[in-house]
């Protein structure tokens, strides 16, 4: 896939399926595909669990490093081994975004568990050989932490590893009660000094409690005069980067920014809506977006949409479609993009900006997203960046309701590739991805659908043959749609219409049972009779789909990442 020679910069995101997806739709406004709210969430029932915690910091401290003796005064109790003291009253402040000894890594990074040391001690003794660490796997003197102590851990740092809140998902994994959970702001990231890059920040929006949206909306920036020289393009209009790195609310299924080409004269297209400032000290007044001083700590954003990758969004520019490149993004919400040395984009120094964000509040508290993106200066300028988006085949996943489904496709590489980063994108049936060299070799899988592993090559993979096929990857993905461990029907994870968002691409039809005769085949919405345990029992649900594709997270996606540069 080219990327335009406007920005001469692509980055491995979620955007460039609409061109299959909505490459037919009408214009925007009305007619475009939204994500519909879904239903309110329930207050909490009764936790009958005998265990009782305050926040899900407070479980981990005792089940993890209580109960393993991590606490204890010879080892990270009075001993403070590695100059880690883990006693109740010091450990938040000791590992959330705290140095580590042996190593460049944060013990705790919020957001992103492969990035920090205490994650990677642990779960090198739990799973041996999933990653390589300086000095001994945790615990040192017991027994490996379980799998879902793991995965405890895990859902902590990556909602942003917080103090006082009970995460969504670890109340389950600690079998305990704990509040009830709130919608999580992330600690911001610090931008990079002057010399070193710039930052962008979202201006943040409104998330209602209990919903998902996709959104978008425009803002202005300009750093001119901001950019040391050597940074620059011979024209002073683009700046060089080579890495990035986002954090964002983890509410967030992904959040991509685009540059679009809009002239500032052409702002108050009516398309954008009204101007406000968002946050700050002037909150919801009117402001000139083009006037970064007047919001103050806030930023003047357009009025939100929803949208569907920001399709179809704004003033028409060179006719119907897309009228924007994509300049960032990241589908967790915590990221960090750093490209081969000697690779290195593009990014205008100035210009109009489409935030494209998609989030889902399962809480009963309203909520505003936040999110920023780090741009590092690109000193090392070799090779152009080039990027694999491999949406030929987005929709293909289809699995008939309470069956398990496997597809797969073929992404041919040019001659010269040099591949160096590998990555994929599904939604939650995806439950295992992978791909495969010409000769079958299995280089990337990945089993978390909403944490993919963005697997790297050093050196990166050569593909020089003149044969297509020897520069072919395969790459492929199993989808569950409703089947339980045991292999019987699971009416809480087959594809429901009552749970599903219905946009134009592909509407949940309702074909098997959810209640009553699980399984059984019906015909629709409004033949629950026909899923009847027994004639006229009334206990009968007509609501299992086939797997859609589409845009929630409900919905499913199969997409191909990469990034690569062509060596002559």
């Amino acid at each position: 896939m080219n990327t335009s020679p406007r920005t001469q910069l692509g980055f491995v995101i979620l955007f460039s399926f609409v061109i299959a997806a909505c490459g037919g739709g009408g214009g925007g406004g009305a007619g475009a595909p939204t994500v519909d709210p879904g239903p309110e969430p329930e207050p909490p029932g009764e936790c009958d669990s005998g265990q009782t915690f305050a926040s899900t910091f407070a479980g981990i401290q005792e089940v993890i490093f209580e109960r393993h003796g991590c606490t204890q005064a010879a080892c990270h109790g009075d001993a403070a081994q590695g100059g880690l003291d883990l006693s109740p009253a010091v450990a938040y402040a000791n590992l959330v975004e705290a140095p580590s000894q042996g190593s460049d890594l944060p013990r705790v990074l919020p957001g992103d568990q492969r990035r920090s040391f205490l994650w990677q001690k642990l779960v090198a003794k739990t799973r041996p050989g999933s990653v390589v660490i300086s000095g001994s796997p945790m615990p040192s003197g017991g027994g490996a932490l379980g799998e879902d102590e793991i995965e405890l851990l895990r859902l902590w740092i990556y909602a942003g590893a917080p103090r006082d809140a009970t995460v969504i998902g670890t109340p389950e994994l600690l079998e305990a009660c704990l509040p009830p959970p709130p919608p999580i702001t992330i600690d911001p990231l610090d931008p990079p000094a002057p010399d070193e890059g710039v930052q962008f920040v979202m201006p943040p929006w409104p998330l209602p409690a209990g919903s998902e949206h996709e959104v978008c909306f425009a803002s202005w920036y300009d750093f001119t005069g901001k950019i040391p020289a050597e940074f620059l393009d011979e024209g002073g209009e683009f700046f060089f980067t080579d890495t990035t790195e986002l954090r964002q609310d983890p509410q967030s299924h992904h959040l991509i920014l685009n540059y679009a080409f809009v002239s500032p004269d052409e702002l108050h297209h009516p398309s954008f809506g009204a101007w406000t400032c968002a946050g700050g000290e002037r909150e919801g007044e009117t402001c000139e977006p083009t006037d970064l001083e007047f919001c103050g700590t806030g930023f003047c954003a357009a009025e939100p949409k929803r949208t569907f990758a920001c399709f179809e969004y704004g003033p028409r520019v060179g006719g119907p479609g897309i009228s924007f490149d994509p300049i960032g993004g990241a589908q967790e919400a915590q990221s960090l993009t750093e490209m081969f040395p000697g690779v290195y984009g593009r990014v205008p120094i100035r210009g109009v900006l489409y935030w494209n964000s998609h989030a889902f509040n399962l809480t009963t508290q309203d909520h505003r997203m936040n999110g920023r993106l780090n741009y590092a200066f690109a000193r090392d300028r070799v090779y152009p960046a080039q990027f694999i988006f491999d949406f030929d085949d987005i929709f293909l996943p289809n699995a008939e309701p309470y069956t398990k489904q496997v597809v797969c496709s073929d992404h041919e590489l040019p001659q010269g590739a040099r591949l160096y980063e590998l990555s994929s994108h599904t939604h939650e049936r995806g439950e295992y991805f992978w791909i495969e060299l010409p000769d079958g070799t299995k280089v990337y899988e990945n089993f978390v659908y909403n944490d993919p592993i963005d697997q790297r090559f050093d050196p990166p993979m050569a593909f020089d043959s003149a044969d297509p096929a020897e520069r072919t990857l395969r790459y492929c993905a199993r989808y569950n749609n409703g089947v339980a461990e045991d292999g019987s029907p699971d009416p809480e994870t087959v594809t429901r219409r009552s749970r599903t968002p219905q946009s134009a691409i592909a509407p949940c039809e309702p074909v098997a049972c959810a209640a009553g005769r699980i399984g059984a085949a019906c015909d629709g919405v409004g033949h629950d009779a026909a899923c009847d345990s027994s004639p006229g029992a009334g206990d009968g649900l007509c609501d299992a789909c086939r797997i859609t594709g589409g845009e929630s997270t409900e919905n499913e996606m199969f997409l191909l990442l990469g990034e690569y540069f062509v060596q002559s």
